[in-house]
């Protein structure tokens, strides 16, 4: 998606993967530092990240996680794109952010954050948070006092929810769901931050039951688009990045 988005705007810059383990990520850190690289982030780093870099945006410090990271003066910087893709996500799906609403979400980890980081945002907006980890959905609630809410169970935190936000990785690569679709509330839009080309089964099963759902694919183009404009100060042909990840 970033090497079409490049190419199309005529940048000489080569977009890589990396698989980086959690005991290299200092050194991996560290020696794209000296590079002077810029990049993105995702599971498990996006929280060890924002702690290993010397400045973050006001955004990433209040999600406690970065996905996006570039150099300055040799020194790490870091940003997290998620949110703005998240809320974009959100009002290609419903038409508008939500207003006045409870949102459920299910996760407890760097996308939950960047869910409640949103949700923080919307005007009269509150969240209900369950994950397997209680201790760690626990963490997550206090980050966000006033905003966020510790659920029983999953039917719990979806429960007269206007959206439910799944921001675990339950159905990447499997057909598993994270939520029974007949737990859903009547009216509830779904949006599934898993991405997986020709969606994931918890979205078509969602959108069967007559919900409004969606997929990550909106949020994982916008994400990166912003992370784009971060680098380069322009911004990047959104549609040859969203075409690029169906090609």
């Amino acid at each position: 998606m970033q090497q079409a988005a490049l190419r199309a705007a005529g940048v000489p810059l080569r977009y890589d993967a990396m698989d980086v383990l959690p005991a290299d990520l200092a050194s991996t850190l560290a020696m794209l530092a000296a590079e002077g690289a810029a990049g993105n982030v995702t599971v498990p780093h996006k929280e060890r990240v924002a702690e290993a870099c010397a400045r973050v945006t006001a955004v990433a410090r209040r999600a406690g996680a970065v996905n996006t990271f570039w150099v300055e003066d040799g020194l790490l910087v870091g940003d997290n794109t998620d949110v703005g893709g998240f809320h974009n996500a959100v009002v290609q799906l419903r038409g508008a952010a939500p207003d006045h609403a409870l949102i459920g979400v299910i996760g407890a980890g760097g996308a939950a954050a960047a869910v409640l980081t949103a949700v923080a945002a919307w005007a009269g907006c509150e969240a209900r948070i369950w994950n397997r980890n209680e201790p760690r959905a626990a963490g997550l609630v206090a980050r966000f006092p006033g905003v966020a809410a510790l659920a029983r169970s999953p039917a719990d935190a979806v429960a007269r929810a206007a959206l439910v936000v799944h921001a675990t990785t339950i159905g990447m690569g499997t057909d598993d769901m994270p939520l029974d679709p007949a737990a859903l509330p009547p009216g509830a839009d779904v949006l599934d931050l898993v991405y997986r080309p020709g969606e994931t089964t918890w979205v078509r099963a969602a959108r069967a039951h007559g919900h409004r759902a969606c997929d990550g694919l909106p949020m994982l183009v916008e994400q990166g688009a912003l992370a784009f404009e971060r680098w380069l100060g322009q911004p990047p042909d959104r549609a040859i990045m969203r075409s690029s990840l169906s090609a």
